[in-house]
């Protein structure tokens, strides 16, 4: 499988540029802001997301300072939703690293989150990016009204396929959405471009997703150990909606009994995944995530070959195969 330093290839230049843009962007005169966002900067991930921006940049035309605003914005929103998210979530590590709340408690944390999301904005407005603006302030939207429809839902468990889709497509697939989207319109005007790279980050934000949800099973290829994570926190994935859709009605009650009042209960909590597994959830999820994937891949075929679609081609790829 590629790594990730391979499919970076077409764009290690701008990626390394943006290392500099994005510290920038973070800097703050409050001593106190500037180390908690040193050390958000020092943990950092992959960095898919300005990957994504970068490649479809480059795909679409020639990376200007725009395509730099577009990545910063991204990645600003997005640590941003990762701190505020491990506020909600009461959760302490993520990446193997403490949380900023866990070091700097709640209330820092919302603070920081806050600032970043107010840095990205100020970028766009200092640079006059107002298209970028509305794409990027547009994902915020998506993937707040997701989060919250997704806690609704949870509530009831009676999540069907379309309301599961309309989650993820807004918590998750709206911010590569507005990546690709972003990507394409920092460098030209073509809104048919934009509007085919925004459906294509879509539909791989849709893939990445149900990839997550694979994991919570130890993954669609058995890799690592089931965690029940998901069902611990009472999250309707695809898996289990498929499990549950082919379910008689007392074992349709059964199983959401266990969700609903045993699921910190480890046994019971792995009743439930040796259901989904013996009900064919995993095997029709990894059937969908892969018409997902084939889907975006058709959209690229309508741009000319170049390296940077290649790497495009390769990020879609590496979404699924994934370990983590």
């Amino acid at each position: 499988m590629l790594k990730v330093a391979d499919i970076k290839a077409p764009i290690s230049d701008e990626m390394q540029r943006f290392e500099a843009h994005f510290k920038d962007a973070m800097k703050s005169n409050t001593p106190l802001l500037d180390k908690i966002t040193h050390y958000i900067i020092k943990r950092k991930g992959k960095q898919m997301r300005p990957m994504f921006v970068f490649l479809t940049a480059k795909m679409c035309g020639e990376i200007n300072e725009a395509s730099y605003t577009a990545a910063s914005m991204i990645e600003l929103l997005h640590t941003a939703t990762l701190v505020h998210d491990d506020v909600v979530d009461d959760a302490y590590k993520r990446r193997g690293f403490f949380s900023v709340n866990a070091l700097w408690k709640n209330k820092i944390a919302v603070l920081v989150g806050d600032y970043l999301l107010s840095r990205g904005l100020l970028m766009s407005v200092d640079q006059n990016a107002f298209e970028l603006l509305r794409i990027i302030t547009n994902a915020v939207r998506e993937m707040s009204e997701g989060e919250l429809l997704q806690i609704e839902k949870a509530r009831k468990l009676n999540i069907t396929e379309e309301v599961y889709f309309e989650i993820i497509r807004r918590k998750t697939a709206s911010l590569i959405a507005a990546c690709c989207e972003s990507g394409a319109a920092a460098v030209q005007d073509d809104k048919e471009v934009q509007e085919s790279m925004r459906l294509f980050g879509e539909k791989v934000g849709i893939a990445f997703q149900i990839k997550d949800d694979l994991f919570d099973y130890g993954s669609d290829d058995n890799i690592g150990k089931p965690t029940g994570i998901d069902i611990k926190e009472r999250k309707m994935t695809l898996p289990l909606i498929y499990a549950l859709n082919q379910s008689t009605k007392s074992e349709k009650r059964r199983i959401i009994k266990i969700i609903k009042n045993h699921n910190e209960n480890p046994e019971k909590v792995k009743e439930v995944i040796d259901y989904v597994i013996k009900s064919d959830g995993l095997t029709y999820s990894h059937k969908i995530m892969l018409n997902y994937t084939d889907e975006a891949l058709a959209i690229l075929d309508g741009f000319p070959d170049s390296p940077s679609k290649e790497s495009l081609k390769q990020l879609v790829d590496y979404t699924i195969h994934r370990k983590k």
